[in-house]
């Protein structure tokens, strides 16, 4: 059993900065792809970024050039860098942990972090 915790949420003005963090209770594996998707108020959730073990990641269009994923497996941790934030960017951001074994698929979420950003 995994468990994500989400940090580094906050408030903060149109084109200002913040860097999310998602710490694994257990081992990442670098077999183990790690994505962050968020949800605004009355929408569905949404990719926003993921990366593999190899450090192949894939983005959203809206946060290309924007936002940035990287993953520590020494540390258990993911980051999700996030400048020039736009107030469409509002939400809450989760992290995601998909591990495929011989036996099953494995997939976790974190309980998410509140990103707000005020125009």
């Amino acid at each position: 059993q995994v468990q994500l915790v989400e940090s580094g949420g906050g408030l903060v003005q149109a084109g200002g900065s913040l860097r999310l963090s998602c710490l694994a209770s257990g081992s990442i594996y670098y077999t183990d792809n790690m994505g962050w998707y968020r949800q605004a108020p009355g929408k569905q959730r949404e990719l926003v970024a993921t990366i593999t073990g190899g450090g192949d990641s894939n983005y959203v269009d809206s946060v290309k050039g924007r936002f940035t994923i990287s993953r520590d497996n020494a540390k258990n941790t993911v980051y999700l860098q996030m400048n020039g934030l736009k107030p469409e960017d509002t939400a809450v951001y989760f992290c995601n942990l998909d591990r495929w074994t011989v036996a099953r698929r494995y997939n976790y979420w974190g309980q998410g972090t509140q990103v707000t950003v005020s125009s």
